[in-house]
């Protein structure tokens, strides 16, 4: 079917000829000017004189000779006379961090009261009477009440009057605010675009000099549908001037039928404003022309883009010529996942693509070095410290252009010291990038200057290096473009600003800038947003994103003014957007063959799974032929296996297991309570050596409280080992406790135990605990006394004898006592646990049964703990003791079995058969064919390996 643009320039050629040059056609956006001069080329095939496109924007814009503000002049104008108006009525400025949301909502509203040519101060008066009647009224029924409710949505019944109070206070200066902003904006040589409009539409025509310039030609106007008042009253008295042609792109379909949204800012054009339609008679190609339309329901968000490959299979293999496939985006997030799915060729053959919505530069890895530029001088002005999660942030962006040797040399030192906040001067010590990058910010204009600074730096060294990417160069001209913008505006406004502020401004203004991926705008497949399509045909179109809340969209934005107010003053209002996007669809739909539409049917929070309202009506009043398609994603799971790691004909696991025969290696109790826990750990642990990877973390792991609380014990008592210890040394010592505590954090926590810090948070929480646990071994220790301290974490060895293939073998063990002490005459080995070890166990086999649910390590441990010291010490009868701080003041320090303690001659009778049960499993650790999981899950749930043997 003829394109709706290829009709217009037949049209026009018929009328003008070589007039063309003098004529004026103004679209709504930019994109349609390259088909229609296509379209002139085609039918003209000599070269012309071309007329002159334009924006409607751009149009009236150059009918004025006032500037255009942009949006930080208006912001900045807007505020610094909302504080005089403030000092007027005798109350504190606002911020310019608080008063920036309400700004934009404030400029949004003036705009749409000026482009619907609106009489803001009876407008404004009628909010301040209807808020009033809200606060006053409170005696009415509720059905009353409910009832002046509706001209008051935002603040109803049970909102403090003191809310309502100040807005009351903030109507009454809008009409100030409105009239002065504009005023001061004017005296400068500016105006907004809404203000444009209304003083364009509130002249005459005739007064406009600059429309003589098209007086041998006319004023085009194509494809236009909904008009704000101004735009209305403007295209009036153009056409009554004679100097307009208005070509609106309609169907019978919806333009007669009074019941469809599609046609109502049209019926409201032609029929209620006068504008005539050059092309007034034409066939309803909605009703008479095949429509073939295919619905496609998937499961998922990204899951839409990647139906494309079935859709636009023709397309691949198929010349692609002007107005043949569009892509319509109606959920422009899916322009990534698109991208990504669309190949770059097919079976040697290019795919054209152009698209048209520009590449978001908060996708962009510029974007993210620039803010963490921005975040990284917030922390500096508030701390004069970075945090490590931000360095490391910066250390590994791709854009640095750090070497690995430097990333690694930095990371290591702070790992080793466990920084979790790193003084900024010695970042900037470090020279080149880093000092570039952490200089502090010293006054707000400083800002954008620096920033500058930064992106030129790293944009130079990726040039000399290389290292550039086309998409990259292009992201760094239009950021850099945009800061110098900034920069001019903010030169005027920023000097009494917060440096936070306009920290806060640049992110925004970045956060919106987009950037044009190259491609052919005439051939090939096009990718667009729905507002990019106005005026532009295709033969084959497909909608993704079809989803209902997405298209039409289920929000009008931010606005002070509420809906019953907007409906009397003729602003928009919610049905404007359904009517709006159903246009699009339509006049989309009714030149195209292939239709296609994608939705997502999960429902999730961002989207409501159902179809458009759009489809549901097509399916419902069309004639069109619909097929269905549903893309059901199986979900499969993997069936269970066991994993098991064979020891026999592998010579790296052999060769490690014969380093702890050979006693090359130790091993550790926590090893070989590991190895009883669930064999498959210990292979990944001590023999693969899989590591869990270090990390910077200001959080303590209940491991690190372990830790902490072992150094208390030891600083506690260093000084008083080989002495008796009494209830008075230890009250005496007491005091000292809390910097023993912030003595072992610092050791423990950043390895340097003369560190001195400021706690915050969580550390506190951490000391609090620390100390906590410290009194409850106190508190044990004391109901001892007296006793003696032989050791502190004295390091143990013994050899442990086995059998191994019918021959003699054995291994070193090695550990660190946490106490040694005596009281009367028996010699105690003390474990400190802060975890939740228990005292109690079944049996001795049970301890070792990997397969058991009956294993405590910590009496494991402590056992060898004895054994390794009666072998070094040349003692007998030595008891072990554990200190489980959680649960010490009701259970006691005694293992048990049943009702008896781990004592005595009960405990020297369970010793040797504990050895025995100690030399059968390493004779399975060495013997066994492979390296299994246990067979119970709760031996396990807390393993770091879960995932590598299938659980």
């Amino acid at each position: 079917m003829k394109p709706f643009l290829q009709e217009v320039a037949e049209d026009l050629t018929e009328r003008f000829g070589t007039n063309l040059q003098h004529c004026a056609i103004i679209f709504n956006n930019k994109r349609p000017a390259a088909y229609l001069q296509k379209h002139f080329a085609n039918i003209i095939q000599k070269p012309f004189f071309s007329p002159s496109f334009f924006t409607i924007q751009e149009f009236f814009a150059a009918a004025s000779q006032f500037k255009i503000a942009d949006f930080y002049l208006q912001f900045f104008t807007l505020h610094r006379i909302y504080n005089q108006l403030l000092a007027e009525e005798k109350l504190e400025p606002i911020s310019s961090h608080k008063f920036f949301p309400l700004a934009k909502i404030i400029l949004s509203d003036f705009s749409q009261i000026d482009a619907d040519l609106v009489d803001a101060e009876k407008l404004y008066r009628d909010l301040e009477d209807i808020s009033i009647i809200n606060k006053d009224f409170d005696y009415l029924s509720p059905e009353q009440y409910q009832f002046l409710a509706q001209f008051w949505t935002s603040y109803s019944e049970g909102k403090h009057k003191k809310q309502q109070e100040l807005f009351i206070k903030m109507w009454r200066r809008m009409p100030k605010l409105y009239h002065k902003f504009h005023a001061s904006l004017k005296n400068g040589g500016f105006l907004t675009n809404g203000s444009v409009y209304r003083h364009l539409a509130e002249g005459s025509v005739k007064d406009l000099a600059y429309l003589s310039d098209f007086d041998k030609g006319k004023i085009i106007f194509v494809g236009f549908n909904a008009l704000s008042s101004a735009e209305a009253k403007l295209f009036t008295q153009l056409q009554e001037a004679d100097k307009a042609l208005f070509y609106f792109d309609t169907d019978d379909y919806y333009l007669k039928d009074n019941l469809q949204e599609a046609g109502l800012f049209l019926r409201k054009n032609i029929d209620r404003l006068g504008l005539k339609n050059v092309f007034d008679e034409r066939p309803s190609l909605m009703s008479t022309a095949d429509h073939l339309v295919n619905v496609y329901k998937v499961q998922g968000q990204s899951v839409q883009a990647k139906i494309l490959n079935e859709v636009l299979a023709d397309d691949y293999s198929a010349e692609n010529e002007v107005g043949n496939t569009v892509v319509v985006l109606a959920d422009e997030s899916l322009l990534i996942p698109a991208l990504q799915t669309i190949p770059t060729d097919v079976d040697g053959k290019k795919i054209d693509l152009n698209v048209t919505m520009g590449f978001a530069l908060s996708s962009s890895s510029i974007f993210g070095l620039a803010d963490l530029w921005l975040n990284a001088q917030l922390e500096i002005i508030n701390t004069g410290k970075l945090t490590y999660k931000s360095l490391e942030a910066f250390l590994t962006h791709p854009l640095t252009g750090l070497s690995q040797r430097m990333r690694d040399k930095i990371q290591t030192a702070l790992l080793k010291e466990n920084v979790v906040e790193i003084e900024h001067l010695r970042l900037v010590r470090q020279g080149g990038l880093l000092e570039v990058f952490y200089q502090q910010i010293e006054e707000p204009k400083n800002v954008v200057s620096n920033l500058l600074q930064v992106l030129n730096f790293v944009l130079n060294r990726l040039s000399n290096n290389k290292a550039l990417k086309k998409i990259d160069a292009e992201l760094f001209v239009k950021t850099i473009q945009e800061l110098n913008r900034l920069h001019d505006t903010f030169g005027h406004h920023i000097g009494q600003e917060d440096i936070s502020f306009v920290i806060y401004l640049v992110q925004k203004s970045l956060q919106a800038i987009a950037v044009p991926l190259s491609g052919d705008p005439l051939n090939g497949i096009q990718l667009m947003g729905l507002l990019e399509t106005r005026n532009l045909n295709f033969d084959k179109v497909v909608f993704l994103g079809f989803n209902e809340g997405i298209i039409p969209k289920s929000s009008i934005g931010n606005s002070f003014i509420p809906d019953s107010i907007r409906r009397v003053y003729g602003l928009p209002v919610l049905e404007n957007l359904d009517a709006i996007s159903s246009y699009m669809v339509y006049r989309l739909l009714q030149r195209a063959r292939n239709i296609n539409f994608v939705y997502n049917s999960l429902t999730d929070e961002s989207t409501s799974g159902e179809p458009s309202r759009i489809l549901k009506q097509l399916e419902y009043e069309s004639k069109f032929t619909f097929q269905y398609h549903e893309l059901a994603l199986e979900v499969k799971t993997e069936v269970a296996k066991e994993v098991v790691i064979k020891k026999e004909d592998h010579p790296f696991i052999q060769a490690t297991l014969q380093k702890y025969l050979n006693k090359e290696k130790i091993l550790s109790p926590s090893a070989l309570t590991q190895y009883i826990s669930n064999p498959i750990d210990f292979f990944f642990n001590y023999i693969a050596g899989i590591k869990e990877p270090k990390e910077v973390s200001a959080v303590v792991e209940a491991n690190e409280i372990g830790s902490i609380l072992h150094k208390v014990m030891e600083y506690f008592y260093e000084d008083l080992v080989g002495t008796e210890i009494t209830k008075t040394a230890i009250e005496e010592r007491r005091k000292g406790v809390p910097k023993l505590i912030q003595k072992a954090f610092s050791s423990v926590m950043f390895n340097n135990p003369d560190k001195v810090m400021e706690y915050r948070g969580m550390q506190k929480v951490i000391l609090a605990i620390v100390d906590a646990y410290v009194n409850v071994i106190l508190n044990q220790d004391i109901s001892q006394t007296p006793f003696t301290i032989i050791s502190l974490e004295q390091k143990v060895e013994a050899l442990v004898h086995f059998p191994l293939n019918g021959k003699d073998a054995s291994i070193k063990m090695f550990g660190y006592i946490d106490r040694v002490d005596v009281k009367n005459g028996i010699t105690r080995i003390v474990d400190y646990k802060t975890g939740s070890d228990k005292l109690t166990f079944k049996d001795i086999p049970e301890l070792f049964n990997s397969d058991g649910k009956h294993i405590n390590k910590a009496l494991v441990q402590t056992l060898l703990y004895t054994y390794a010291y009666e072998q070094y010490a040349g003692k007998t009868n030595v008891e072990p003791n554990l200190y489980v701080v959680k649960s010490m003041s009701q259970d006691g320090v005694w293992f048990k079995t049943g009702r008896q303690s781990l004592s005595g001659q009960f405990l020297e009778d369970i010793k040797p058969e504990f050895l025995a049960a100690l030399r059968n499993k390493l004779t399975e650790l060495f013997e066994a064919p492979y390296f299994k999981a246990s067979a119970i899950e709760d031996n396990y749930k807390f393993s770091i390996y879960k995932t590598l043997f299938g659980k």
